[in-house]
């Protein structure tokens, strides 16, 4: 029979939590070791790999995916998000904001792009109160829903 004691109860989920945060890290190292095992794919166009991650970074869900834009392809809003980034040169930023009316519910999601465009590293990272609002602020780029 095993007893738990609060420290061991402790220490689990200290162990689960930086888990869940080692993993979150290693993914955009994963798609920078793909690039580099793979350099003829990253050379010719403009990527980026992007995750979505609903709730606490620490611990919420995080989705990811590498979006390649020569020929447009990564996940399901792919074309759409790629020529948006065409637009705006690769700047998220200046993507067009869409009129649209989102609720007040807070339920933050934190969005992160990095890649290469157009031979300029990209580093995106920003924090919306919701899904309604990143997707206005930022079109399909980050539209990971299949």
């Amino acid at each position: 029979m095993t007893h738990f004691t609060k420290a061991t109860t402790r220490l689990r989920r200290g162990a689960a939590t930086a888990a869940v945060v080692l993993l979150a890290a290693a993914l955009p190292v994963q798609a920078a070791r793909a690039a580099q095992a793979h350099p003829h794919e990253t050379d010719q166009g403009d990527w980026l790999y992007i995750t979505v991650t609903h709730g606490d970074t620490r611990t919420g869900d995080s989705r990811g995916a590498l979006l390649r834009c020569d020929p447009p392809r990564g996940h399901s809003h792919a074309s759409q998000a790629c020529a948006q980034l065409r637009s705006a040169r690769g700047d998220i930023r200046v993507i067009p904001h869409k009129d649209v009316y989102c609720s007040m519910v807070y339920a933050p999601v934190t969005v992160q792009a990095r890649g290469e465009w157009q031979g300029r590293a990209i580093d995106y990272t920003q924090t919306f109160a919701n899904a309604c609002v990143m997707r206005a602020r930022t079109g399909e780029v980050f539209a990971l829903d299949v």
